[in-house]
């Protein structure tokens, strides 16, 4: 791709970023469009009035949440260009400039607050058996992120994994089920959906192993998961499973994995400390009546790593969420 023809994209995209700060401030923040809507409009775009007929844009990768964006990898020829787009479609950045200090704010982040008081801020229902449910899909980097966590909390403290529930985002449609990065990540749904439903002792020991290198095939062999019984669920009574998950997500309007609900009640990890065991665990801590022995267990505050990794944490993560 010619150089020019590069910098003309660039300048262009930069006059759409200065016009966004006026149209923020006047008019707020419209309603949201899908990532993959979003998306699809900008490449649209792109190719129908910058491109114009030369080579073609096309998406790289997967559409992620950061800073209230969505950010996404334009590919055109042999080039790639990292840039974001407005939840509603119409404004497209082709980078943003970092006003707060990116390491300030992450060791900020893997420091907890004061939980008594992010507790009386979060102000949730009570209850003797608190529930967390967190929604996520199997192939976000940022759900794969907090099922890390959600893994550490139930290993080291599992008086407290009865208090998670991981459930997922998606769709049953045509008796197929669908999610937002496509098949093999509703697929994998669909498994682990099954293993927490019917296998439940497995559950945590399963994720535990995919989160590593997301080989299903191996780890459904190492934790000793009944596979027969696996695919019988698979073509049958799992889709209902899913279905339940689903329509929970749209009774709770979740748009992004992960979401936290604590008691039947949004709630977030950052009020805690950010993507952290410590962080999470002090969440569900907040939502007993009486808070019981394990919530004294102090685990790691460092930010959970995303992705797939054999490691819980390289020292800092970022804590977006894809939609």
């Amino acid at each position: 791709m010619p150089k020019e023809q590069i910098k003309n994209i660039a300048i262009i995209v930069l006059a759409v970023a200065v016009v966004a700060m006026g149209y923020y401030t006047v008019y707020g923040s419209p309603m949201n469009l899908s990532g993959s809507q979003a998306s699809t409009k900008a490449i649209a775009y792109i190719n129908a009035k910058v491109l114009s007929g030369g080579d073609q844009a096309s998406l790289d990768g997967k559409v992620l949440t950061e800073s209230g964006l969505y950010k996404i990898n334009i590919k055109v020829g042999a080039d790639t260009f990292p840039s974001y787009v407005s939840k509603d479609g119409k404004l497209l950045f082709p980078q943003v400039i970092q006003i707060e200090d990116v390491s300030s704010s992450q060791a900020n982040n893997s420091t907890p607050v004061d939980p008594a008081q992010a507790c009386l801020n979060l102000a949730p229902q009570k209850s003797d058996a608190p529930a967390l449910e967190a929604f996520v899909v199997s192939q976000c980097p940022y759900g794969l992120q907090m099922q890390r966590i959600l893994v550490a909390i139930a290993k080291n403290t599992p008086e407290l994994a009865n208090d998670i529930k991981i459930k997922y985002i998606g769709s049953v449609e045509g008796g197929k089920i669908t999610s937002m990065h496509g098949d093999e990540e509703a697929q994998e749904n669909l498994r682990q959906i099954c293993i927490r439903e019917e296998q439940s002792a497995k559950f945590f020991a399963y994720l535990e192993c995919y989160l590593k290198e997301g080989k299903s095939d191996s780890c459904l062999t190492a934790v000793g998961v009944d596979q027969n019984g696996l695919k019988t669920c698979m073509a049958g009574k799992g889709l209902e499973y899913a279905q339940e998950d689903f329509s929970l997500a749209s009774q709770y309007n979740i748009q992004g994995s992960p979401t936290l609900i604590l008691n039947g009640n949004p709630a977030s990890e950052f009020d805690f400390g950010g993507r952290s065991a410590q962080a999470v665990k002090e969440l569900i801590c907040c939502g007993y009546n009486s808070p019981i022995s394990a919530c004294a267990t102090v685990l790691s505050t460092e930010q959970a790593n995303t992705s797939f990794s054999a490691d819980y944490s390289g020292g800092s993560s970022s804590g977006g969420s894809c939609n």
